[in-house]
C-alpha cells in the first residue's frame, strides 16, 4: 500500500500540539530544546518542546571521534563539570604525523596550525555526552521520544512547515500493513527545527524543497569509520591526540586518520576518506584496515614482540558533512530551521562538529523562544542567521574555508597551501577557492582505474566488514520493507556494475550491497537492509543518485555504546 492508502484505510494519525518539535536528539537538537527551556524560563514562560529521536535511545546512533571543544557547551551549560558530564579526558598532547608505505614523519610542534592544536579541549564519547544532554533536557521539562523517526515533513496550507509525522510500524517486506500495524503519529508544531545529522533524510528534503542551497557550493562529505580498543597500558598515553596523512590513501585522494588515546586504556581510531573520491573500486573500510597495519600504528595494538594484544570493543561508522563555511545552505525556512551537520556546520579543518552542533542549536533554540513567546508561528527565524553571523563560530568557521578545497590538487599542495592560509596568514587569506561539483559527480568509470588489491585480515587487528559489524550492535525487525531504496531496480547492474565496477559493494562500510548472481545466471543487486548503520554514504555516494536512505522503524539500526 501507498502512504496515501495507508492513511486512507486507518487513519487520520493521532496529532499532539507543541510550540517547538525538534528531530534529533543529537548534540545540535538537544542543545536547542534544553536553550528554549532556559530562555522561556529566564522570562517565566512555558514553551513546550518535543524530541523525536530515531535510535533506540539518546546516543544510540552518536558516532564521532571525538575531541571535543567545549566552548559552546560552557555558554549552554555554565556548571557542566559540577553537574557530571562525561568529559574526564583533557588533552595532554597533539601528534600531526605523514605515513609513508613504511616510514613516517611527526611535524615538529612549532609547525602546527592553529587547527590541529587541541590545548583545552577533551577526548570523550560524544555518545555518553549526548546521553548526558538528555538527562539535562529531560531535567528542564524536555519530553524525549526515542525509537520514533520524524519519517515525513508536514506543510500548511501555505507552503510551511507546520510539524512531522512519525513512521509508520508494523508494515511487512512487501509494503502491507500486519496484525501489529500502527500508524505514524503527527507532531504538529509552530516551529521545526531539523536536527537530523549528516544526510539528514528530511534535511535533505527540505534543501531541494525550499532550494535553500541555491546560494552555496555543493556540499561535500566524508565517511568516517571508527573502533573503540582497549589497548596494553604500556601503550597508552592518556590525552595523546594523533592524527595522520599519506599512505595509504593516494596522493590525490582526501582522507586521514586519528588515535584518540580516552581514560581507562582505552583508543578511538578511525579513518576518514573525503566522498569525494574518484577510484570507485576504493573501499574505505579496507583503507582503513590497511592503516593499521603500518608499523606506527600497529605499535599501539602490539606487545614487545609485536603481537597482538589489545582488544576491540566496538565498531562504527558515519557520514560527516565537511563542505564548510562555502557549502552552508539558508539554514530557514517558513515553520522551521536547519542546525547542526544537518545544514553543515561542521568544521572539516578542526575535525571537529559537536561544539557547531551546540552553538548553531542554541541559537536557533534561542531564536524559536523569542518567537513562540511573541505570539508568531510559521514565519521564518531571521534572528537565527542573524545571531549565527555574529557569533564567534561564523568567525572559525570563516577563517577555515578554504580547507577541503587546497586538497583538490592533492596532498602537498592541500598541505602547504593549509599551512600558508593558517599557520602565516591565520585565515586571513585574501581569496576563496570554490567546489562546483557534487561528491558522487567524481567518481570516474572502472576502465579508466586500477583496481585495488587490499591484503586479507588477519582476524587479529585487520577484519572483514562482517566481523566488525558484530560489533556495532546493529538491530533492524526484518519483517519491513527496506529502507534502502531505488528510484530504477535495472540501474545498479545496467549503470552500476557496468560502468563503475559497482561502486556500492566498496564503500559501504556494513556490507549492505552485494552483487550476486541469480538464478538467471545475471548478477543481481542484493541489499542486506538488515546490516545498516545509517551512515548514509550510498545515499550520497551513488553515482546515478539511484539509492534513497529513507528512515526504517524507530529503534532501528546500531546501537552505540561509549562511541
Amino acid at each position: 500500500m501507498t502512504p496515501q492508502q495507508l492513511l486512507e484505510k486507518f487513519g487520520p494519525r493521532e496529532a499532539m500540539e507543541y510550540d517547538v518539535v525538534v528531530v534529533g536528539a543529537g548534540p545540535a537538537g538537544l542543545a536547542a530544546a534544553i536553550r528554549i527551556k532556559q530562555r522561556a524560563a529566564e522570562k517565566g514562560k512555558e514553551v513546550s518542546v518535543a524530541v523525536l529521536e530515531k535510535g533506540s535511545e539518546p546516543g544510540a546512533h552518536i558516532l564521532s571521534g571525538a575531541v571535543i571543544d567545549p566552548k559552546a557547551l560552557s555558554e549552554l551549560i555554565p556548571d557542566w563539570k559540577e553537574k557530571g558530564a562525561p568529559l574526564n579526558q583533557p588533552v595532554t598532547e597533539d601528534h600531526y604525523v605523514f605515513l609513508g608505505e613504511k616510514s613516517s614523519f611527526k611535524l615538529p610542534d612549532f609547525f602546527l596550525p592553529p587547527f590541529a592544536q587541541n590545548h583545552g579541549n577533551y577526548i570523550a564519547s560524544l555518545g555518553n555526552v549526548v546521553r548526558w544532554m538528555a538527562t539535562q533536557a529531560e531535567e528542564v521539562g524536555v519530553e524525549i521520544f526515542p525509537g520514533f523517526a520524524g519519517a515525513e515533513v508536514l506543510y500548511g496550507d501555505q507552503g510551511d512547515v507546520i510539524g512531522v509525522a512519525t513512521g509508520n510500524m508494523g508494515l511487512g517486506k512487501d509494503g502491507e500493513p500486519t496484525d501489529h500495524f500502527q500508524l505514524g503519529m503527527e507532531l504538529r508544531a509552530k516551529y521545526t527545527i531539523f536536527a537530523e545529522g549528516s544526510r539528514g533524510s528530511l534535511g535533505k528534503q527540505l534543501i531541494a524543497h525550499y532550494k535553500l542551497d541555491s546560494d552555496c557550493d555543493p556540499q561535500s562529505y566524508a565517511l568516517g569509520i571508527k573502533e573503540l580498543w582497549e589497548i596494553d597500558p604500556s601503550r597508552h598515553t592518556p590525552g595523546l591526540v594523533m592524527h595522520t596523512a599519506g599512505w595509504p590513501m593516494d596522493s590525490k585522494t582526501y582522507g586521514g586518520a586519528f588515535i584518540y588515546h580516552a581514560e581507562d586504556n582505552k583508543v578511538f581510531c578511525g579513518f576518514v576518506v573525503g566522498l569525494n573520491y574518484r577510484n570507485p573500486y576504493l573501499s574505505p573500510f579496507q583503507e582503513m584496515q590497511r592503516w593499521k597495519m603500518h608499523p606506527r600504528i600497529r605499535w599501539f595494538f602490539t606487545n614487545d614482540q609485536g603481537e597482538v594484544n589489545a582488544k576491540r570493543l566496538q565498531y562504527g561508522a558515519r557520514a560527516i558533512t565537511a563542505g564548510g563555511f562555502l557549502a552552508i545552505p539558508k539554514t530557514i525556512f517558513p515553520g522551521g530551521a536547519l542546525v547542526g551537520c544537518d545544514a553543515g556546520f561542521l568544521n572539516v579543518g578542526r575535525i571537529k562538529g559537536s561544539h557547531s552542533a551546540i552553538k548553531t542549536g542554541s541559537l536557533a533554540g534561542e531564536a524559536a523562544c523569542e518567537a513562540v513567546m511573541a505570539g508568531r508561528a510559521h514565519d521564518e527565524l531571521v534572528s537565527y542567521p542573524a545571531a549565527f553571523k555574529n557569533s564567534w563560530l561564523a568567525d572559525e568557521l570563516k577563517k577555515d574555508r578554504n580547507f577541503k578545497n587546497w586538497f583538490k590538487g592533492g596532498i602537498v599542495t592541500g598541505t602547504v597551501m593549509n599551512g600558508l592560509d593558517q599557520f602565516v596568514l591565520r585565515g586571513r587569506m585574501p581569496w576563496t577557492v570554490h567546489r562546483h561539483q557534487p561528491d558522487y559527480a567524481q567518481l570516474k568509470p572502472a576502465a579508466e582505474c586500477q583496481p585495488i588489491d587490499y591484503p586479507k585480515p588477519d582476524g587479529k587487528l585487520t577484519f572483514d566488514r562482517l566481523t566488525d559489524l558484530s560489533f556495532s550492535n546493529v538491530n533492524h525487525e526484518e519483517n519491513q520493507p527496506s529502507h534502502l531504496t531505488l528510484k530504477d531496480a535495472s540501474v545498479p547492474v545496467e549503470v552500476n556494475l557496468a560502468k563503475f565496477a559497482g561502486p556500492e559493494a566498496h564503500y559501504c562500510p556494513a556490507g549492505v550491497y552485494e552483487f550476486v548472481q541469480g538464478d538467471d545466471g545475471k548478477p543481481h543487486l542484493q541489499i542486506n537492509a538488515q546490516n545498516c548503520v545509517h551512515c548514509k554514504t550510498c545515499d550520497i555516494k551513488d553515482p546515478t543518485q539511484n539509492i534513497v536512505w529513507v528512515t526504517p522503524e524507530g529503534g532501528g539500526g546500531p546501537n552505540y555504546s561509549g562511541m
